[in-house]
């Protein structure tokens, strides 16, 4: 009796089915369904790439083209990146004053076209674990760098002067906790900007007050600090927007230009690296404050430091920018312009494009690295400047 009515139920399904044009699943096979839905899933993130790729307003370009398109940098050093103070006031605590569009537009117009905003957030910053930057803060630095950014010339922002950034194995977690929590704020500040504005991820991480602090670091300090910036470029590419193509440049331990911190450098596994240099060489003539103000045309150094660059990085199509350089004023100005003259021209050759140091210093008893009187909003040393700008050219 079952199975008389089960033959009558599927007699009936069956009609029923042929009524109505309908087809059994069985008559589809499963793989045709499977390739269908995968094709909508396909066609479905297709579109969403493409929605997400039209809000991009950042050229997806090669960092090796970027960097050809720099010529001569400038930095605001001791400004922004000043300390010691825990409001606004701290961008003059060092003595030079308040940051103007008129001081930045003296820059440009005379025919630099790279500007390194050197910002230390230490002191505008809540306790952990938020380390939330403080909203006025962050708003002064944004205006900065737009003085820059709205005058179509590269602009640099990093960490700076951030003393508490101890690169060893027992800080690690800690300071990759805080590294994150600063750019994944800087980053989300500035996602829309779009390739004129670069991210160095640090300054110079270094363990400072030890026998290592300046001469290439230790293989602890030097593992620290490259998986430091490994979360740096992870960071700031999970912020998404612009951000996804962003340039980053990342230094070696101490930004060194010493041959043991340069092959120490591991980059991480991204497209849009630039590696950052800082070189005051030779520093007896460049730095020391108790050197020598001749240079006696004496190349060795900056030949040895474009050799080793060029080998390490250019060659590899891995772009290279001298994020710091200069000779300090020892009323040596033509030594100076002949120095200036060769480094700008031995790195031009490997495409290297270099950032002179301005902390705004002229006459004092320490390093005078001036180059724009920032109150006079003129340049002193004429001479030095074209040396700079048509070397680069």
């Amino acid at each position: 009796m079952r199975n008389i009515r089960k033959l009558l139920w599927l007699g009936m399904l069956c009609l029923a089915l042929s009524a109505c044009g309908g087809k059994s699943v069985e008559e589809k096979p499963r793989e045709t369904v499977a390739e269908s839905e995968s094709v909508v899933e396909r066609e479905s993130f297709a579109e969403r790439e493409m929605q997400e790729d039209e809000k991009l307003t950042i050229a997806d370009i090669t960092p090796t083209e970027l960097v050809a398109d720099m010529k001569i940098g400038w930095s605001l050093g001791n400004t922004l990146d000043a300390f010691g103070r825990t409001d606004l006031t701290s961008e003059i605590c060092w003595g030079n004053p308040v940051t103007t569009p008129e001081m930045i537009a003296a820059v440009v117009d005379r025919g630099f076209n790279v500007v390194r905003i050197p910002v230390t957030w230490v002191g505008h910053v809540s306790a952990p674990p938020e380390y939330k930057i403080n909203d006025k803060w962050m708003a002064r630095v944004k205006e900065v760098v737009d003085y820059a950014y709205d005058r179509g010339v590269y602009v640099i922002i990093n960490l700076h002067h951030e003393e508490w950034l101890y690169p060893s194995y027992e800080n690690e977690e800690e300071i990759i906790k805080r590294v994150s929590a600063l750019w994944k704020q800087i980053a989300e500040e500035f996602k829309d900007y779009d390739e004129h504005l670069i991210f160095e991820g640090l300054n110079e991480p270094r363990k400072m007050g030890t026998n290592v602090e300046w001469n290439g670091g230790d293989k602890e300090g030097q593992e620290v600090v490259n998986h430091v910036l490994a979360e740096f470029v992870k960071v700031v590419r999970e912020s998404g927007g612009n951000n996804t193509l962003r340039h980053l440049m990342i230094p070696g331990y101490g930004a060194s230009s010493s041959k043991r911190a340069i092959k120490a450098i591991e980059l991480p596994e991204d497209d849009k690296l630039i590696v950052s240099v800082h070189a005051y060489i030779p520093y007896d003539f460049a730095l020391n404050t108790a050197g020598k103000a001749q240079w006696n045309n004496d190349t060795r150094d900056i030949d040895e430091l474009m050799e080793l660059l060029d080998k390490e990085f250019v060659s590899k199509g891995i772009p290279v920018i001298i994020g710091e350089f200069g000779a300090m004023n020892k009323e040596n100005d033509e030594e100076r312009i002949a120095w200036a003259k060769y480094y700008i021209s031995a790195a031009k050759e490997i495409g290297v494009p270099c950032i002179w140091w301005d902390n705004n210093a002229f006459t004092t008893d320490g390093e005078n690295f001036g180059l724009l009187d920032r109150r006079a909003l003129n340049f002193p040393n004429e001479e030095l400047v074209e040396a700079l700008i048509s070397s680069a050219q």
